[in-house]
This record gives structure tokens, C-alpha cells and sequence, in this order.
């Protein structure tokens, strides 16, 4: 049974309105918001769902009737912050669609208020994390005592400019990866070459979520990031891909663990275009978090509901190599 109210904050951006549009056509009770009131006005219209027009450091007042927040808003260094406090204090349930490292981190950091508020913080409910998470955990469970988990993703086509701001802040970060539980900045990103099914390709170590998410999933200690992309990080000529450009492809993300008898299992999982899964996999943790199925504190998507999770959205399989 559904009952309670999602608020999508950040409704109008480029993310924000595919969600928005699918929220409401799977029937959710559904609030768009964000800053500008002529924009939010407009897509509530458009949708036939209410409008709310605040600042992040107003929300508090906004969450009155609000069961889940679902956070849509880049760069998520400036909105996610105030928009966790507010549901804190109101106990709202936050989910966004975040790949930057930090917001994970701060997520993470909020655990035992989110646990003592009775509500679920969670990061990354888009294509970054929750192919990759469901995909870690599935292949750690292929394995006798899993020791070392590799994660490696291959994105197609161009991105939003919210997207690309968000990346802005991951480049300047740094390259990290976990060791026995331990961020380590590594020195140098020396590329490795991953098969995803065409040839090997080239990619580079990358500070991501999966670096928070996987440990809390897998409960392993040594975890290391890589990504390629087809075109580097270039914005598109629009505000984000078209929806042809959305139909076409696919993104894949590679699992590697290793376990102590040195055995490796290796899975693929196949998803839609990243920003056509966001749309999906989002609302997805939002519709099963408004029917009571969610578990209070921070948690990852794989953490939640497990490895399954990831082949509930359509078009997404998984396939183990070995």
C-alpha cells in the first residue's frame, strides 16, 4: 500500500524533471520544488502535481506533510547538507542522486541521528551507486571469505551541466581508494584495462561513492574505483542528452572480488543510459520507501534491498563471467 507524500527538490533541472515525470506517472503523491518559482509553477502544471518554491535553508517549514525527500539538486556539495538537516529535524526520509564522494561521506557521518530520528539517509540512488553496489554485493556473495573488491564502470554518451559540475568537485578530490578500512590518497592514477565485453579498455582510478556504499554493503575493507568514459567528461550540446540519445546504448559496471583462497569471481551488470536508469532506480527507492520498506540510519541501495534491487529496474541484467 502507498501512503505519503515524495517531494522532488530540484524538480526542474535536467535530472530533476525526468523524475519528477515518472514519479507522477506511476501515480506517487508527488511535490515538485525548487528555487525559482516560475519554472517550478510551470512543470507542477505540467504534471498536474503541487508546487513548492524554496531555498535549502528553508526547507525545514516546507517538509510539514513530506514523508521522503528525494533530492535532485547539483551540485549536491551546496544543497545536500542543509536539505539532510531539515529532514533530520522533521523525520523526513532523504534519498538523492548524488555521485559526489563527499556527500557520501557526509551521509555516512549522520548515521546515528538518522538511526535515533527513525529515518533513512541515502546517497546515490541513481546510476552512481546503485548498479555498482547491487553488483559488489553480489559478487561478494559468490566467493568464500571475499577479501578484495574492484569496481569498475564504463559510461557512454555526453552529460548534463549539473552533471559535470558535480564531477568538478570528484576531480578535485583527489584519487583515493580503501585499504583495511582506510581511505589512502594514492600518489599516481595509473590506468588498468577492464573487458566489458568488446576488447579490453582503458580506465583510471576515481574517488566515488562505491568507496563509502561498498563497505557498508559488502562489509569488506579494500575497495578501489575505476571508471572510462567514450568521450571524456564533455557537456552536450543541449542541457543533457536527448531522449533519443537516452535510448541508445548502455552503461555497464564490472565487479571483481577476490577471496582468501585467491579465487576472483567477476560480474557484469548492463544497465540503460545512466540518466534513463537515475529516472527509474530513484524512483524506485522512493515508491518502496513510501510503502514502509526502508531501514532507519544511513544505508546503501544494496545495504537496503539488497543486490536485486538493481534488476527491478527494466532493461538492467547481470551476468556472471566466470
Amino acid at each position: 500500500m502507498m501512503n505519503g507524500r515524495l517531494l522532488v527538490y530540484g524538480a526542474t533541472g535536467y535530472t530533476g524533471r525526468l523524475v519528477a515525470q515518472h514519479a507522477a506517472a506511476i501515480g506517487l503523491d508527488v511535490t515538485v520544488a525548487g528555487r525559482d518559482p516560475g519554472r517550478v509553477t510551470a512543470l507542477a502544471d505540467e504534471l498536474g502535481v503541487e508546487a513548492r518554491t524554496f531555498g535549502t535553508g528553508d526547507a525545514r517549514d516546507a517538509l510539514a506533510d513530506v514523508d521522503c525527500l528525494l533530492n535532485v539538486a547539483g551540485p549536491f556539495r551546496h544543497t545536500a547538507r542543509p536539505l539532510m538537516d531539515a529532514c533530520l529535524d522533521a523525520g523526513v526520509h532523504y534519498l538523492d542522486t548524488t555521485a559526489e564522494f563527499a556527500t557520501f561521506a557526509l551521509a555516512q557521518s549522520l548515521d546515528e541521528q538518522a538511526t535515533h530520528a527513525g529515518i533513512m539517509l541515502m546517497s546515490g540512488t541513481g546510476w552512481d551507486v546503485v548498479p555498482s553496489d547491487c553488483l559488489a554485493l553480489h559478487a561478494t556473495r559468490r566467493v568464500t571469505e571475499p577479501e578484495t573488491l574492484t569496481i569498475a564502470l564504463c559510461v557512454t554518451g555526453g552529460f548534463s551541466r549539473g552533471s559535470l559540475a558535480s564531477a568538478a568537485g570528484i576531480e578535485d578530490l583527489g584519487t583515493y581508494v580503501r585499504r583495511s578500512g582506510r581511505l589512502a590518497r594514492l600518489e599516481t592514477a595509473a590506468p588498468r584495462a577492464f573487458d566489458f565485453g568488446n576488447g579490453p579498455e582503458e580506465c583510471l582510478p576515481v574517488s566515488m561513492g562505491d568507496l563509502i556504499t561498498a563497505p557498508k554493503s559488502t562489509g569488506l575493507g579494500d575497495v578501489e574505483v575505476y571508471l572510462g568514459t567514450d568521450k571524456g567528461f564533455s557537456a552536450t550540446e543541449a542541457d543533457g542528452p536527448s531522449e533519443a540519445e537516452r535510448a541508445r546504448g548502455h552503461y555497464l559496471a564490472l565487479a571483481e572480488v577476490t577471496g582468501g583462497d585467491g579465487r576472483v569471481a567477476r560480474s557484469l551488470v548492463t544497465t540503460p543510459t545512466g540518466y534513463t536508469f537515475t529516472q527509474h532506480s530513484s524512483v524506485e527507492i522512493a515508491r518502496r520507501v513510501l510503502s514502509g520498506q526502508f531501514r532507519p540510519g544511513f544505508q546503501s541501495p544494496a545495504s537496503a534491498y539488497g543486490p536485486e534491487l538493481v534488476t527491478a529496474i527494466d532493461g538492467t541484467t547481470v551476468v556472471d563471467l566466470d
